[in-house]
């Protein structure tokens, strides 16, 4: 299926093209007849299955007619949990609205708000932004919501695991009853589907399921290590295999602080980027990781939401998630768009849990190497499939 039967016009065709997308995805072939056609949307799609392009086209189409827009007004709300997931949306609005006449910018706190009331005074057709720099402005009566046609929720599940639900429904208060809603999410939760009653009316649910999310193109493999040995078993993996590059996942900023010292020791080079960081120097460090000048990037859980990087070859969990819905989006950095990767876990005996907890998501083990040099004194038990944490059961 070509996506000129999805009834897109020319200049978005040609974009698209452009971009180097062939055949729309699995998520992309459901969700854009539907936006399409004016109903609410309620999609579970993980990362990596082409979720942002699902929505973004039809906004684009449905939009790609001759219309004055007034000051301080916007067409289209999306809303997304972190700056680097929003800055990622916007340029992908931009890449496929090349060839349109159409508007659109990105709005984040931790910068200067001045330039993006500036932007606003003129009116904008699409706007990304996340909930709180977004209440500022709506507060401060900088911007309107009296000609909003459709509102976009992305990655609706991170926005409740991150608070941001009570934002979520001061800016629904503010909304055009008359409006079309799409929300996405990993997973359809039961917060997330009372969420979703809260944003939609009578909408269509769609999903794309997790096997077809975690692509076979990524090879997942793991090592057991004891804690005290993880940056040294990193360090040794970096040189021996010579890696060219790698997308490194911790949990704590003090631990990635601590583990680019570590590698900087030993004569490697990282950076770190995590909600301690000035959204300045996020920014900087992650478009050096895109160019491929940084070769290592250490990253937190919340900032590695933003992270879309191509070509992206290598993940490594050096701290294993305790959800298996992120194990799943932080291995979705990798093998995409048909592309071959691998996925490396470091996994010590406090892990088990949450190592039982994926590997029965995925339904399967994932393969153990032994790197030699790095016998384990405390040995990881094989995982029970049917493990289920406490909080889930």
């Amino acid at each position: 299926m070509s996506f000129s039967k999805l009834k897109l016009s020319d200049p978005i065709l040609k974009a698209v093209a452009e971009v180097g997308y062939t055949a729309p995805t699995a998520i992309q072939k459901q969700a854009i007849p539907i936006i399409l056609s004016g109903r609410d949307l309620v999609a579970a799609a993980q990362t990596g299955t082409g979720k942002t392009a699902s929505f973004v086209l039809p906004i684009l189409e449905k939009f790609n007619v001759e219309g004055k827009l007034r000051g301080k007004r916007i067409r289209a709300l999306i809303l997304t949990p972190t700056r680097e997931l929003a800055i990622q949306v916007e340029a992908n609005v931009a890449k496929y609205s090349k060839y349109l006449n159409l508007s659109s910018m990105v709005m984040y706190g931790g910068v200067d708000s001045g330039p993006q009331r500036q932007r606003l005074i003129y009116g904008v057709d699409i706007l990304v932004a996340t909930p709180g720099r977004l209440i500022d402005m709506m507060y401060q009566r900088v911007l309107h919501f009296d000609e909003l046609e459709i509102l976009v929720l992305d990655e609706a599940d991170k926005m409740l695991d991150m608070g941001f639900i009570n934002d979520i429904e001061k800016i629904i208060d503010r909304l055009p009853s008359q409006r079309q809603s799409l929300l996405f999410s990993a997973t359809l939760t039961k917060e997330v589907r009372f969420l979703a009653d809260t944003v939609n009316e009578d909408a269509v649910e769609i999903s794309v399921s997790p096997s077809s999310a975690t692509t076979p193109k990524i090879n997942q493999w793991l090592i057991t290590v004891d804690k005290d040995k993880k940056s040294a078993l990193l360090s040794h993996l970096i040189k021996q295999q010579q890696w060219d590059r790698a997308l490194i996942f911790i949990d704590k900023k003090h631990a990635a602080a601590k583990l680019v010292s570590q590698l900087e020791k030993r004569g490697i080079i990282a950076e770190a980027i995590h909600g301690g960081r000035s959204q300045a120097v996020r920014e900087r460090i992650l478009a050096d990781f895109k160019s491929g000048e940084l070769k290592f990037l250490v990253a937190t859980g919340i900032a590695s939401r933003g992270i879309d990087i191509e070509n992206m070859t290598r993940v490594v969990n050096y701290d294993l998630p305790y959800d298996s819905d992120d194990y799943i989006h932080r291995i979705g950095r990798t093998g995409r768009a048909g592309a071959s990767g691998e996925a490396i876990s470091f996994v010590s005996n406090d892990n088990f849990k949450n190592l039982c907890a994926i590997e029965s998501r995925l339904g399967h083990i994932i393969t153990r190497k032994e790197i030699e040099g790095f016998d384990v004194k405390k040995v990881v038990p094989v995982s029970i499939l049917n493990f289920v944490p406490k909080h889930k059961r």
